[in-house]
């Protein structure tokens, strides 16, 4: 839920998502996770990492490859 919860609050709410998804906002919240089918959606449209609404799918975040130092 965490991640759902995340993107209501980017999104600016519930209703708002569902209008950007155009869903009823009903949809939102019967959800108790974002569903499969509408992650990279979702992540299209609050900005929050695919890898943050479905951990179980998508693992965690890669870590940023280290930089090269200069010699």
């Amino acid at each position: 839920m965490d991640g759902l919860r995340k993107a209501i609050e980017a999104a600016g709410g519930g209703a708002e998502l569902a209008r950007r998804l155009n869903v009823r906002r009903q949809a939102i919240y019967q959800w108790r996770e974002v569903p499969p089918l509408r992650v990279l959606e979702i992540e299209r449209v609050t900005g929050i990492s695919r890898h943050v609404l479905r951990p179980d799918l998508y693992g965690p975040a890669p870590s940023p490859l280290p930089q090269e130092t200069a010699a």
